[in-house]
């Protein structure tokens, strides 16, 4: 069927796989803003560790600078312990932890991102206590198992991250001595490298502080998503567009679909379909090619539009063409036109199978319509007509010029030439209900076909004589006794259907028939006779 296909750049229908690549891509365009703030989120992370790293390094320094530099030098100078006085004030020297806890104190005071304290579980009477969570539970077990490990503890949420460092306090020789012999000292057993207590260094720092740190990628992203969002909305514009076109072009394509359908009944399917195909254009063209004819006329069909009501003839003759075209598509035939009550078929052309298989197929067609036509006449009886139909048919096979004839505003597509002309002829000197073949033709199916030779005759536009051939059958086929007898002529009105009787109608019609051969034999035996005598007659007055 010809029709307007949907254009495939237009051709937006959602389909499984485009469902699956869309969405693909929607993933990996949402994941990369997710891929850089993972990023981020462990650039930020490692920062803080490498800062926390640092500072607790940097307070480290500090802690052994101000023990060996200042106290261990005011030790060396003859000052004991940690007070040394004079004659106006006193003097007192805090110790490295001290220090460091004090400088710890500072530090947390700010509102800032580092946090740094010194603490431990063992505190001196007097001095406030410290409430240890759980990560410096942990650290100092952790510590006091294995003091070369630090314990990093890295937390936070989508938006913020805070890393905390504990490294050991370790008791030095001094440290040893002084807390052990010190009275406010919890514990006086000491050794020499036991883990005091932990220095915690905390860091924090909001992720979104560092966001900005990328400005231009920033820049890069929004600039990306305002392409890719102006994007979307364009193809989503298009693809509405075309969604409109397609709806369009399938209301077109239904219409179009149902004009070619009613058109395709006025031309033979193997036209419609060479043209729609675009093997043949609609131009005034023929060619010149060897075709088998085919040519059928309905005997005494004035008479039968007299005795049938037009609404009946209307019916009986459509049902008749139904019937014949269905037989003649069946084998292959070219539907030409239907003239009247008369039929013009032809093989070979848009498409044949050989000369031989094209003759061939025409016969078979033509014996097959006669026994169809009977089948149709006894329906047609049963319905109240008892005008039976009687077929004459002519088949030639001949060079012919076939192809589109008329004008460019109407044209047909069929045959002309002196060899249709002369399956016309044949046809004419048929007997109702047989085919006649031209030689050429009987020449070609003799193998498949009983024939017997009629009188030549003489055709106007061809100059050879014609010998017309009349089928009796096919060769492969047992002869069989037709099942449907119809005859009406002057004096004799028969219709008989042998498979529709019963064993007691077929009786009475066998004493019936038995009846009617008497009666023909009496009446014809008289005849007979006198015929008889007035050649007799004739032969006897002869001069001699």
């Amino acid at each position: 069927m010809g029709t307007f296909g949907q254009i495939s750049p237009f051709n937006l229908q959602p389909t499984r796989a485009g469902i699956v690549v869309a969405v693909l891509v929607s993933f990996l365009l949402a994941g990369l803003p997710a891929a850089v703030w993972l990023d981020l989120r462990a650039l930020s992370e490692g920062m803080l560790r490498s800062q926390a790293t640092e500072i607790d390094a940097l307070i480290d320094e500090m802690r052994s600078y101000y023990s060996s530099e200042v106290v261990g030098r005011l030790n060396s100078e003859g000052i004991h312990g940690s007070a040394a006085k004079d004659a106006n004030a006193s003097l007192e020297l805090p110790m490295p932890t001290a220090m460091s806890v004090e400088l710890g104190k500072r530090i947390s005071a700010r509102d800032g991102a580092v946090k740094f304290r010194v603490f431990s579980d063992f505190p001196f009477k007097g001095r406030p206590g410290h409430a240890i969570d759980a990560f410096e539970r942990r650290a100092l077990n952790s510590l006091r198992r294995n003091a070369s490990v630090p314990v990093i503890e890295s937390t936070g949420s989508l938006f913020d991250h805070t890393v905390r460092r504990a490294t050991p306090i370790i008791m030095g020789p001094a440290c040893v001595s002084c807390h052990n012999a010190h009275p406010d000292s919890p514990k006086r057993n000491w050794n020499v490298g036991d883990v005091r207590g932990i220095q915690e260094v905390t860091v924090h720092r909001p992720i979104a502080a560092s966001v900005f740190t990328f400005k231009y990628l920033l820049v890069y992203f929004a600039v990306v998503a305002a392409l890719g969002l102006a994007f979307i909305l364009m193809q989503n514009r298009q693809a509405n567009l075309i969604r409109a076109m397609n709806r369009e072009l399938t209301q077109t394509n239904a219409f179009l679909g149902s004009v070619s359908a009613k058109i395709a009944r006025y031309i033979s399917p193997q036209i419609y379909k060479s043209i729609f195909s675009g093997a043949k254009d609609a131009a005034l063209t023929t060619e010149r090619k060897k075709l088998t004819i085919f040519f059928s006329d309905i005997k005494d069909f004035t008479a039968l539009t007299e005795r049938l009501q037009p609404e009946d003839l209307t019916t009986v003759l459509n049902e008749y063409f139904t019937e014949m075209s269905t037989i003649a598509l069946k084998h292959g035939a070219t539907i030409d036109k239907f003239i009247g009550d008369a039929i013009l078929l032809f093989f070979g052309d848009p498409e044949t199978r050989g000369v031989k298989e094209d003759a061939e197929a025409a016969v078979r067609m033509a014996i097959e319509m006669q026994a169809s036509l009977e089948r149709l006449n006894g329906e047609w009886h049963r319905r109240g007509i008892d005008v039976p139909i009687r077929v004459r048919m002519g088949i030639n096979t001949g060079f012919c010029n076939v192809g589109n004839f008329g004008s460019d505003k109407r044209m047909d597509y069929t045959i002309i030439g002196a060899e249709a002309n002369l399956a016309a002829r044949l046809q004419t000197i048929a007997q109702p209900g047989s085919i006649v073949l031209s030689y050429e033709t009987y020449a070609l199916v003799r193998d498949v076909v009983r024939a017997d030779a009629l009188a030549p005759i003489a055709v106007k536009g061809i100059s050879r004589e014609v010998v017309p051939y009349v089928v009796r059958g096919l060769r492969q086929e047992a002869i069989e006794q037709p099942s449907v007898i119809c005859e009406q002529s002057q004096g004799i009105d028969i219709f008989l259907d042998v498979d529709a009787l019963d064993a007691m109608t077929a009786d009475r019609t066998r004493k019936l028939l038995q009846s009617a051969l008497t009666a023909l034999d009496s009446r014809v035996a008289p005849e007979a006779v006198l015929l008889r005598e007035k050649k007799a007659s004739a032969r006897v007055s002869v001069p001699g």
